[in-house]
């Protein structure tokens, strides 16, 4: 039954939707938007380090909402990929609070680009208490991406079987005399 259940957590709910079998969406999709919040960090303290503020502390508000649009997209694919993995097994269990971590992670940043843009928007160096915010939301996401890599590379969720690895394996001059 073991077997079965590992099956069932490699095939795509919809490979239109979540990518096809051995190549899924998500960890694709997910590089957006840790990039726009690792940027809006580095913007976050270099408002802090150079002269002409502005710039930085608009670019960091506006790289957090291109994070949660990014993040509102992955959460789309992760969430076909989750409903891939059988109910009750430990790779589930780690897959919900991977999801809610993330969850958790974007509704913060959404909350913390709302801060931001309050009023007139940001002027001069980033405050305190954003810039604290955007470094701990960041560790967690940093969590939460610990625990969706242990769900491909130690679960194999949506990765391909062995089998069907095999052939990145195949020497190319064993591969080319059999054609």
């Amino acid at each position: 039954m073991s077997s079965e259940l590992r099956q069932q957590a490699k095939q795509p709910v919809s490979a239109a939707l979540a990518g096809p079998y051995g190549h899924p969406f998500h960890p694709i999709l997910v590089t957006v938007p840790i990039g726009a919040w690792v940027g809006s960090l580095v913007f976050d303290i270099a408002s802090h380090l150079v002269d002409d503020l502005d710039f930085l502390a608009r670019g960091a508000m506006w790289l957090i909402a291109m994070g949660v649009i990014g993040a509102l997209a992955a959460a789309m694919a992760g969430f076909l990929d989750l409903f891939a993995i059988p109910a009750g097994t430990r790779a589930f269990r780690i897959g919900l609070i991977h999801m809610t971590l993330n969850l958790l992670v974007t509704a913060v940043y959404a909350g913390n680009f709302l801060w931001r843009h309050a009023g007139d928007g940001p002027s001069g160096s980033v405050g305190a208490g954003q810039l604290v915010l955007n470094a701990v939301t960041l560790a967690v996401l940093g969590v939460s991406g610990f625990l969706g890599g242990k769900l491909a590379y130690r679960y194999g969720v949506r990765v391909a079987d062995e089998a069907t690895q095999v052939e990145g394996f195949v020497s190319s001059r064993r591969h080319s005399e059999r054609r």
